[in-house]
């Protein structure tokens, strides 16, 4: 049986509703029995059976911040369009609350997939996601084992699964730095079971000081500022369960990613502190129908929502290459 999840049904993005676009409230459910809650957005001239986009990320924020200023981009440029939120985030089901997974991350990808298979205006055979941020590794990682999906766009992507087992520039990738985590995570397991409840790691300070790293900084003027702070956001709140990164650590998410046959474009900014994520994930890639973009002079969160620099018309262009 599906959770029945209550839904806001008035605008509540961070971004403008577009005049061009239908948008309405769906649910679908993966394979774990979650229901997952999405934003649906359709070109208000649109006919027949049109290619579809599944959109989900950053990792910690929610569908009312820049997946959905993404989904109804592309719709307004012709394509059907989902805008999702994970399991056990947002306004999505499953318990407890703030619990993030590589298997199940991935899976939510692959149901949404599901949904808009069986939706009697998108064509099945054009069926396309896209990841920002940490979901840039799930999507990767669900075009590697979901041969539904004929192209996948990448943006400002994370490998969780590099960053929590080796830390930031691979600066902890030691087995004893692994078995210092691990003793950590797994002493806060026992304290969650004695106590109940899921402590939290946190979300982003409410201020940064000024010695901070650049991109600490950036993440804060996006999630904890007006212009991108929304209620139901982890990172603009009380941030993933502390013990969320215990799968993570040893279940590397692009293990098969030189067997993805479908197009991939990776997409980040030169100024990124993460480039190197999109980098050595496009040397793992094997194709003629795979693609590195960088974007001259942005950062990681200009992905987010500063269109003059997301590159847009690029994006369009390759899902009509290969979306067709």
């Amino acid at each position: 049986m599906e959770e029945k999840l209550n839904l806001t049904e008035e605008w509540d993005k961070v971004f403008p509703q577009s005049d061009e676009v239908a948008h309405s409230k769906v649910t679908f459910h993966n394979r774990y029995g979650i229901t997952l809650a999405a934003d649906l957005y359709i070109p208000k001239n649109a006919t027949g059976k049109m290619a579809a986009i599944a959109v989900c990320g950053p990792f910690g924020a929610v569908k009312e911040q820049a997946s959905g200023l993404y989904a109804q981009e592309l719709a307004k440029r012709g394509f059907l369009t989902i805008a999702f939120d994970p399991s056990f985030t947002g306004e999505s089901g499953g318990q407890p609350r703030y619990v993030a997974s590589p298997d199940i991350n991935t899976e939510d990808f692959c149901a949404a997939v599901d949904y808009l298979s069986t939706r009697t205006d998108v064509d099945h055979e054009r069926i396309g996601i896209l990841g920002i941020c940490g979901w840039g590794g799930m999507a990767v990682n669900a075009a590697a084992i979901d041969a539904r999906i004929k192209a996948t766009v990448a943006s400002t992507m994370y490998d969780m699964s590099r960053v929590t087992a080796n830390g930031y520039f691979d600066a902890a990738d030691s087995a004893d730095a692994r078995n210092q985590l691990r003793r950590q995570l797994n002493a806060q397991r026992t304290e969650d079971y004695r106590n109940g409840s899921y402590a939290l790691a946190g979300g982003l300070p409410d201020a940064v000081p000024d010695d901070a790293p650049q991109f600490l900084k950036d993440y804060h003027a996006y999630y904890k500022t007006s212009r991108g702070y929304h209620k139901r956001s982890l990172n603009s709140n009380g941030g993933w369960n502390t013990t969320s990164s215990l799968s993570f650590l040893n279940m590397p998410i692009l293990s098969y990613a030189g067997e993805i046959g479908s197009a991939v474009m990776l997409v980040h900014g030169e100024k990124a502190h993460s480039r190197y994520f999109s980098e050595d994930t496009y040397k793992k890639l094997t194709g003629d129908n795979k693609q590195l973009l960088i974007i001259p002079g942005a950062s990681h969160t200009d992905l987010y929502d500063n269109y003059e620099k997301i590159p847009f018309d690029k994006i369009e262009a390759f899902y009509r290459q290969y979306l067709k």
